[in-house]
């Protein structure tokens, strides 16, 4: 395992990306076409390639802050009611990872209608000139219609942008749109399969190099996104890396590798965001069908850790953290000779840290009912009893790492939840 990662922003980008897209099937390759749009625009106005990367990258990301799925249908429309929530957590989610920072501001404007930019400025804040173009890439593409041929579809698309011209949108700006539309190219790239590589061909997107301290910030931006979404999860996934991280060191891991272990704890659980709110916080039990819907999740942990080159030997914890022993967990029913250690530890902490907290069938569990529980599943080869029985042996010390990563997530999440109070 590398000490630093040498990735590209725009591969990190969109591997986030299509994380954010799971929250509805409706918004698949959304986030890249923004991207496009933006680009393009940006080549029309003859904007530097630093101004047309920082484009592309927010556009990817322009709706990060949007998890759930009323908020993505209420997005969906030409003018939405309730758009700037999104954009303030979007702000506050990318903020805190530095690669992202320069980027962070042109997504907490970019639903800001260009007749309204004086009330955003009284306020002692500064309207990007890049978010304006976000807003106006961002319609563009809610205006297309997938099922329709897009070249019959330009004429309405235009008419529909020039009517805001002054209102809506930046008048310079929809003079470049109204440019680039006659175009045929433009409209079949934007609406291509082939996004990502029609993007990454044109755009000269910088190599980072991003250490362990990097590498942590960045998976708390997958936790957040998805623990978020309900207060029952909200610090689930810090509870998990905090003790991960510390069965770990009782294994014998380096310090490296316990860093790379708690990397795992905070992106377990990414794929849930395929599992509707509505699914995670019901009280009475789950149908057949609607268990069938949460035993998907670790698949698409797989699926998007796998395009994340970062995360490459991380891979394989963090998606078999509900595989067992003897094979009988899911998805993948891999069983113990083919079980890394590192699997089955995280295993143990998603399964310590689920007793220790509320859910909405249920109150947590007592401190001797999570030890008896804990020997049952060892017992029954769901989990490995030699690590169940180093975080028995160290209970105290585990429990109060755990404790201590709850309540730094509790501060956080409390603190989104503030924000989304200021805007109802």
């Amino acid at each position: 395992m590398a000490k630093e990662s040498r990735i590209s922003l725009f591969d990190l980008t969109t591997g986030l990306s299509e994380t954010v897209d799971l929250v509805n099937p409706a918004w698949v390759n959304h986030h890249m076409q923004v991207a496009y749009i933006a680009f393009s625009l940006s080549e029309e106005l003859g904007l530097s390639m630093e101004e047309k990367s920082d484009l592309v990258l927010a556009g990817a990301l322009h709706d990060i802050g949007c998890y759930c799925h009323a908020e993505r249908m209420d997005l969906l429309k030409f003018e939405s009611e309730f758009p700037h929530e999104h954009e303030e957590l979007g702000y506050l989610f990318l903020n805190e990872f530095k690669p992202f920072s320069s980027i962070a501001n042109l997504i907490r404007f970019h639903h800001v209608r260009w007749d309204k930019k004086n009330k955003i400025q009284k306020s002692g804040k500064k309207v990007p000139y890049g978010s304006y173009i976000l807003h106006i890439a961002d319609r563009v593409s809610i205006l297309i219609n997938k099922q329709e041929e897009i070249l019959g579809q330009v004429d309405s698309i235009c008419e529909n942008i020039t009517a805001q011209s002054g209102k809506m949108f930046m008048p310079e700006l929809v003079d470049a749109f109204v440019k680039l539309a006659e175009k045929e190219y433009f409209w079949l790239e934007a609406t291509s399969s082939l996004l990502y590589v029609i993007l990454s061909g044109r755009v000269k997107m910088p190599s980072i190099s991003l250490d362990m301290e990097h590498l942590v910030s960045f998976s708390k931006v997958f936790s957040r996104i998805v623990d978020f979404r309900s207060s029952f999860f909200a610090t689930h996934s810090a509870g998990v890396a905090a003790t991960a991280e510390k069965l770990a060191q009782f294994a014998g891991f380096s310090k490296q590798e316990c860093q790379w272990m708690k990397i795992a704890g905070y992106v377990h659980d990414i794929g849930m965001l395929v599992v509707p709110i509505e699914l995670l916080e019901k009280e009475e039990p789950l149908t057949e069908e609607e268990f069938g819907i949460i035993r998907k999740h670790p698949f698409y942990t797989h699926l998007i850790l796998k395009s994340i080159a970062a995360f490459k030997d991380i891979v394989s914890w963090a998606s078999y953290h509900h595989e067992t022993l003897s094979g009988t967990g899911y998805p993948f029913h891999v069983k113990e000779d083919n079980l890394p250690l590192g699997a089955r530890i995280l295993a143990v902490a998603n399964v310590f840290t689920s007793l220790t907290e509320i859910r909405p069938y249920r109150n947590k569990f007592s401190g001797e009912t999570i030890h008896e529980e804990l020997k049952k599943l060892g017992e029954e080869s769901k989990l490995d009893p030699n690590i169940v029985s180093a975080l028995l042996l160290h209970f105290n010390e585990i429990n109060s790492a755990r404790i201590a990563a709850q309540d730094e997530a509790k501060e956080n999440y409390l603190k989104t939840e503030c924000i989304l109070l200021h805007f109802e």
